[in-house]
């Protein structure tokens, strides 16, 4: 059972950050824009969901790393109740968990242009068509962060913490 005053502070800012980069994942993750004027106009007449893309429609880097991040944070939360299970390294894993997600996001975003094929790709250059980032890819990033911040402060803390 849930005990809302044994919840860290620390804990509660891992859930917020798994919480907030679900959400990122039905904001714009990918778009797509051009510096010609009729290259512009050619892309805003063609249907939304072909411009502007959520982390549902790209790829697995888009959606799969936020959706760790909210397993993790309310897995902090619950498990974080059990002082065993905390004592015995959980904000170690949840710190190796933020990192891994953060890589992954990093390597999402490196890899932004390959949710299209090669013929779309070349189109793109040819068009002279930019693949960029959206909102909500730059909200999960954030949400990375701030979980990896909280992990590693919770981790300090641990260690400070004597076992009863």
């Amino acid at each position: 059972m849930l005990e809302v005053k044994k919840v860290t502070w620390r804990e509660w800012l891992g859930l917020g950050a798994g919480l907030l980069a679900a959400v990122s994942l039905f904001l714009t993750w990918t778009t797509l824009s051009a510096s010609a004027p009729e290259v512009q106009e050619g892309l805003q007449s063609l249907p939304r969901e072909d411009v502007v893309r959520s982390a549902w429609n790209s790829d697995f880097l888009s959606w799969f790393p936020p959706l760790v991040l909210l397993v993790v944070g309310v897995a902090v939360v619950l498990l974080g109740q059990v002082g065993k299970v905390h004592q015995s390294g959980l904000p170690q894993l949840w710190l190796v968990a933020a990192t891994i997600v953060l890589l992954l996001m990093a390597i999402g975003w490196y890899a932004i242009e390959l949710q299209f094929g090669s013929e779309e790709r070349a189109l793109f250059e040819a068009g002279g068509i930019v693949v960029g980032s959206g909102f909500g890819r730059y909200l999960a990033f954030a949400a990375g962060v701030v979980s990896l911040v909280a992990a590693i402060l919770d981790s300090r803390a641990t260690r400070r913490t004597p076992t009863p």
